[in-house]
This record gives C-alpha cells, structure tokens and sequence, in this order.
C-alpha cells in the first residue's frame, strides 16, 4: 500500500471514531456515508474520493471538534490537507476539498431555502465561516475550476449524517484511493 494511503487508514483508525462535532455520526461514519452517496450518485472516483477525504483537516488536527453550537466552528480544516492532498492526488482531490466549506456558503446564497436544511452545527458554522456570500466572492468560487465539483461534495457532505446509514467500510475504497493517486 502506498504511504499516503497508510497515512490514510492509519489516521482514520485512530481518529475517525472521534466525535462529529455534535452532529449523531462519528468522522468515519460521515466520511464513509459521503464517499457512498458519491458512489451512488456516479461521481467520477477523483471526486468520491474527495467526498471521503472533505474532513480529513479534522482529524489531522490534535484538537477535537467543539461538540456545542456555543463555540465557533469555523477551524479551517478545508485548508488543512490541502497541500498534502494535492501532492499525493493531485487538484481533481485536492481542490474540491478546499472549495466545501465556500460551496456552503455559495449554496446558502444562490438556493432559497438551502440553509433551513443544514443540521444545526452545519447551520452555526456556515456563519462562523462567513455566511452568505458578497457578489465577488460568489463570482469568484463560480470562477474555480472545480466549483461544480465542490457543489457536488457539499451536498452529500449535508446529507452524511445518518446514525444508522450502512456503508462499506474504509477498506472498501482504498483500491479507489490507490486509482487516483497523482
């Protein structure tokens, strides 16, 4: 297996049963259910993998998620794996990543009604991370060349939430992860 993918599992294995902020799903369990709903919606394997790896600037950080809506929820975690993901899988992986959290906030601006569907800590760190976007900053991210994508995460990221969803497991998609190495 190559390095980055035991980085991967290994960091999984000893984080991904970490809580999910207060959200009723672990990070594995989100990970696991974004990657499936990207399978299942036919998403290329860039982008499903992409879709397991959106949190992974979570678990790599030593601190815990804040488990209340009291605290602000904006880490920047979106930016945290960034270079490392691009280097091991290049921007078709690495860019969608970056571009969730904004294509949250891109959602919330252009689709009426988006944010009465986020959960309530997706809801309190959509305003930690900005809120509704400016005419130039929603220029901007339609201006990305993976903003399509990044929409496309974002949403199964807001559906990924289920408690009792099944899914494969980790081990499912590391074929996939060794497929879209750069």
């Amino acid at each position: 297996m190559h390095s980055a993918i035991t980085t991967i599992v290994e960091t999984f294995r000893a984080r991904g049963d970490g809580a999910y902020g207060a959200e009723a799903v672990n990070q594995r369990q989100h990970a696991l259910q974004s990657a499936t709903l990207a399978s299942a919606e036919g998403a290329d394997e860039h982008l499903v993998a992409a879709a397991l790896l959106h949190d992974l600037g979570h678990l790599l950080s030593e601190d815990a998620l804040p488990s209340s809506v009291d605290e602000n929820l904006d880490d920047a975690h979106e930016h945290r794996a960034y270079a490392w993901l691009k280097k091991h899988f290049g921007r078709a992986v690495a860019d969608p990543v970056r571009l969730h959290v904004a294509a949250k906030r891109y959602l919330c601006t252009v689709e009426p009604g988006y944010a009465d569907t986020l959960s309530p800590t997706s809801l309190k760190s959509f305003h930690d991370q900005g809120g509704t976007m400016s005419d130039e900053e929603r220029e901007a991210f339609e201006a990305e060349l993976f903003f399509e994508q990044a929409v496309a995460l974002r949403r199964w990221d807001d559906r990924a939430k289920e408690p009792e969803q099944q899914t494969e497991p980790l081990e499912h998609f590391v074929p996939l992860l060794e497929r879209v190495l750069s």
